[in-house]
Formats: structure tokens, sequence, C-alpha cells
């Protein structure tokens, strides 16, 4: 009997990633959930159980640590006998302006957004190579490679680094079948956002062409596309998820 096919979600149990993962698990995939708080973990377990027919495993790592998210592979092998796609998911996004910024504050983001995905892509490499079609998805962002924000300086470079990364992943992985792509979120409601308010939300939405905020399945529907076979002849791009967001010359050319 033929395995499943697997995927690693990294910063899983939360926002987006927990969005991929409901999305790849009811899509039936083997899902394994890497995060850094046990208890989030669980309840990202407990919610999505049984809404698909594979197994869903929560593994405890921080992909900031290259031993940890080693071992996090490790338990993925040992759990579903191989893994076939892998979403470097994992990110944070403190605001810091650029006159404030301390070393710790920048090392942190580096730390979990640039070289986290890459601890990430080199733990899996062996397993994704065995697979019959490898695919990488980076979790990346408008908010850097096309846009910026006041704060998010540090955010930003860490995100087109991202990109950097995965043109040259892209190049080196091609010969083994390994596809390595990027989905771009621009605003998407999530828990972070909930607490904002509604003059906040509505103000993020009056910039947004299509009149709403993003869906975290709207993540999850372009990261299955490219983990399809469908999309096996796509390597080394982007697909921006905002709605039209970057669109506009202008506020008015918005509400147009």
């Amino acid at each position: 009997m033929a395995r499943r096919r697997s995927v690693l979600i990294t910063g899983g149990s939360k926002g987006i990633g927990k969005g991929l993962a409901a999305g790849f698990f009811k899509s039936g995939y083997d899902v394994a959930i890497c995060g850094r708080s046990v208890d989030d973990g669980q309840n990202t377990i407990r919610e999505l159980q049984g809404v698909g027919p594979g197994k869903l495993i929560f593994l405890k790592g921080n992909v900031a640590e290259k031993n940890s998210i080693g071992k996090v592979v490790d338990a993925i092998q040992q759990s579903f006998m191989g893994l076939d796609v892998v979403c470097a998911n994992a990110g944070i996004f403190p605001s810091a302006y650029i006159r404030d910024m301390t070393n710790i504050a920048l090392d942190e983001i580096l730390d979990t957004n640039v070289k986290g995905t890459i601890y990430t892509v080199q733990a899996a490499l062996p397993l994704l190579r065995q697979s019959t079609a490898g695919r990488i998805v980076i979790t990346s962002s408008i908010t850097g490679p096309i846009t910026g924000f006041p704060g998010w300086s540090h955010y930003g470079a860490s995100k087109a680094a991202q990109l950097g990364f995965m043109r040259t992943a892209a190049l080196e992985f091609a010969a083994d079948g390994i596809t390595v792509n990027a989905v771009l979120p621009g605003n998407i409601f999530t828990e972070g956002l909930e607490g904002m308010g509604k003059e906040y939300l509505g103000a993020m939405v009056a910039s947004i062409p299509l009149g709403r905020l993003g869906d975290v399945k709207d993540i999850a529907n372009a990261a299955l596309f490219l983990a399809d076979e469908a999309s096996g002849y796509i390597t080394g791009q982007s697909i921006i998820v905002d709605g039209g967001q970057i669109l506009p010359e202008s506020g008015q050319a918005a509400g147009a």
C-alpha cells in the first residue's frame, strides 16, 4: 500500500500556518505541525482532528535552532516514512523603527525568518530527494519584496532574503525534481488582527480592491497548488495573494 503524501508545516499552530495545516489535512495529506508552543500545538491538533483522512501530529521545535528542526524531520521520518512537501512558514514580525532597533531584535528576526527557512530546507532535503515529487513552499510577504511599512524594515529585509534563497535553491534542487516556490500574503485575517479594532480593520480593507481581508484559506489554496502535480513545471516563482492590494497607484485608485 502506497503511503500518503506528507507535509511539514513550520509555525503551523497559529495564523497562516494553522490555515495551511487545515488545508493540507483536508486535502488528504499526512500533516506534521512544528511549533515552539506545546499548548498551541495540542489545541490545533484537537481542533483539526477528524477533518482529514490521514495522520496529524504536532512536533515541538524551533526553526532558529538547526539541531531542533533536524530532530523534527527525524520524527517525521519515523511517523510518516517519508516527506514530500515542506511549508517553510514559521516567522515572527515584531515592530522596531530603524533608529531604535537593537542588535537583539535584528538577530531574532533574521534567525527565525531567514536562518529558520534555510535550516528547515537543509534538514528536509534528504527526505525530499527520496520523494517522487518534492515540493518546498515558502511563506514570504508582500512587505519587503514589494512594499514597505514603517517599523518593519528588519521584517521586510527577512522576507526579501527568503526570495533570494528560493531562487538559488530552485536551481540547486532542480536535478532532483524538487520545486521551490513562495507565497506572498497581503493582509490576512488571523488571531493577531482580532484585537486591532473595527477602525483599523476598516482602513485595511479600504486599501484592498477586492474589498476584504484575506482568509488563511486563500494562502492554503495557493500553497496546495504549488505542492500539487499540476504545478510541477513551476519553480523559483512567487504567487502574490493580496486581493489586489499592491496594484493601486493611490488610495483614490483603490476605491475607483
